[in-house]
């Protein structure tokens, strides 16, 4: 599914050609995850802001009238991509959800399995989008999260390093494919459990993660089968992977087995002589 960095490569091929843009008309297509929460001829005459990302949501600010403020709240959900084509000329398909047509173009959200959302919200501190938010954890990138605070919080948890990794309580944007790799370039066993992390291994897992998702977002994104960004482009991150997806296969520093468990119904990829305890 799209993790941060697919939301992060979508933000950034978005902002600077929406940023402006006047919406026309608006459709709705199948129900989504959520409810939009408004009308979607409200959305008309409004202008788009500049898009930020928290966690895995983009926030679109819509402004113009005090009273029709507000922005869309954009989830990828699992299978989810947004693209911007020009003008309104391309039929809707049966899996896509979502067009916001602007002065820019026709933004598309297309989701095969419906996960994914668009929600109406008046601000980014109000509901709904404030209750969406709110369990997420620190940006990975956020320079007030620092290793002793990461220590802090992973003494607190009992549960397995990977499974806290993919609850988005640690640091938000670490899923399955980066947490995976994350550990493998800290050298730490995704079965380890957090409260028995030294405060040193805990700083490489925190530069790990940060090297990962930069180098995710450098390439794309990964795409295993729908992603693309808003140019239609698939991510390359996946041909760089050194333990996901790789199991039976030589580990490319060790040239050991790589592994596969299955943690919390998801698969787990790590190579058991440079991953330790």
């Amino acid at each position: 599914m799209p993790e941060l960095p697919e939301v992060e490569v979508t933000r950034i091929s978005l902002a600077e050609r929406l940023a402006g843009a006047r919406v026309l008309a608006a459709r709705a297509g199948k129900p989504l995850r959520w409810p939009l929460g408004c009308q979607v001829h409200s959305l008309a005459g409004l202008t788009v802001g500049l898009l930020a990302r928290r966690g895995k949501y983009l926030w679109m600010p819509l402004e113009g009238p005090p009273a029709r403020r507000g922005g869309l709240l954009w989830h990828l959900g699992m299978s989810g991509s947004l693209a911007l084509v020009a003008g309104a000329q391309r039929e809707h398909g049966s899996h896509d959800h979502f067009d916001l047509l602007t002065t820019a173009g026709m933004l598309r959200l297309t989701d095969p399995r419906r996960f994914g959302a668009v929600v109406w919200s008046s601000a980014l501190d109000a509901d709904p989008a404030r209750r969406l938010l709110a369990k997420l954890g620190p940006e990975p990138f956020d320079p007030a999260v620092t290793a002793a605070r990461l220590h802090a919080a992973c003494r607190a948890r009992r549960t397995s390093i990977k499974a806290a990794l993919l609850s988005g309580e640690l640091v938000v944007g670490a899923g399955n494919i980066y947490a995976c790799e994350a550990l493998f370039v800290a050298g730490i066993d995704p079965r380890l459990r957090c409260d028995r992390l030294s405060r040193v291994r805990v700083e490489r897992l925190l530069a790990a993660l940060r090297l990962i998702l930069s180098r995710a977002i450098e390439l794309g994104g990964t795409t295993l089968r729908d992603f693309r960004d808003a140019h239609g482009m698939a991510g390359a991150f996946q041909s760089e992977a050194r333990v996901y997806g790789r199991e039976g296969m030589a580990c490319a520093r060790c040239g050991s087995t790589i592994r596969r468990v299955v943690q919390q119904q998801r698969s787990t990829f790590f190579c058991p002589s440079c991953q330790t305890r």
